[in-house]
């Protein structure tokens, strides 16, 4: 059931077969949950931290307005709050932006896993710091790039993280989001949202039709996303 977490894991260090059973019975119980149903609630303490085994979430928050911020993408073989472990109240939500299977780890079985498999913490908590790679990633995106140039970058990412857990096909990829929730990414209108979008594909960079994104020209894609994956920290070594 778990296997997307350990392709994710072992881009970056081997796991052991015991490593591989510890994660296992970390899991307590898992749950599906249809589009645009909260896996994770603002304000919550939750027991447990949930791990996608398929589909697509986002982290966000919403501003006194009631306009909402796309703060992160998850997918396959991600923790999409593994942090809840330690930091206990939640400051933000996660919502599934597909259908989504989802398994909780239980915080116990977590704190006996940081105190017996020195390693094993040490991989999860390198997840959690490539996650705040790239969130890192993200704010310059946000701040110093064009639009065209932000969008192309997190399609290069999302590209190179579903192909770690085998979710791509060729140059094409499953992306549910609309162009709407989208636009909560890129903290644009719906009408320049489709604008930005148009300019890639004017470019002949990508096609997007039917919930499928497919890079038509890798190589210019990063040239217009400046994409440098080490951010990522896909090397396997040890750690």
């Amino acid at each position: 059931m778990i296997e997307p977490l350990f392709l994710n894991l072992e881009q970056h260090d081997t796991l052991s077969d015991e490593e591989r059973g510890v994660l296992r019975k970390m899991m307590v119980k898992e749950k599906r949950f249809a589009a645009g149903e909260d896996l994770v609630v603002e304000g919550s303490r939750p027991p447990y931290s949930s791990l996608v085994i398929d589909g697509f979430t986002a982290r966000y928050k919403l501003t006194a307005e009631g306009t909402r911020q796309i703060t992160a993408l998850h997918i396959s073989g991600d923790f999409v709050d593994l942090h809840a472990f330690l930091l206990k109240t939640m400051d933000h939500g996660v919502i599934a932006l597909s259908p989504c299977h989802v398994a909780f780890a239980d915080h116990g079985e977590l704190k006996r896993v940081t105190e017996q498999y020195p390693h094993l913490t040490r991989m999860l908590w390198l997840d959690t710091l490539v996650h705040g790679s790239i969130h890192r990633a993200w704010i310059v995106a946000m701040g110093r790039r064009s639009k065209a140039s932000h969008l192309a970058h997190i399609i290069c990412e999302l590209f190179v993280r579903l192909r770690c857990v085998h979710k791509t096909n060729g140059w094409s990829f499953y992306f549910p989001l609309s162009q709407g929730e989208m636009a909560d990414v890129l903290g644009l209108s719906l009408v320049h949202m489709n604008r930005v979008i148009q300019t890639l594909r004017r470019h002949g960079l990508i096609s997007w039709a039917s919930q499928t994104i497919t890079i038509l020209d890798w190589e210019k894609l990063k040239d217009v996303a400046e994409f440098d994956p080490t951010y990522l920290s896909l090397s396997a070594e040890p750690r």
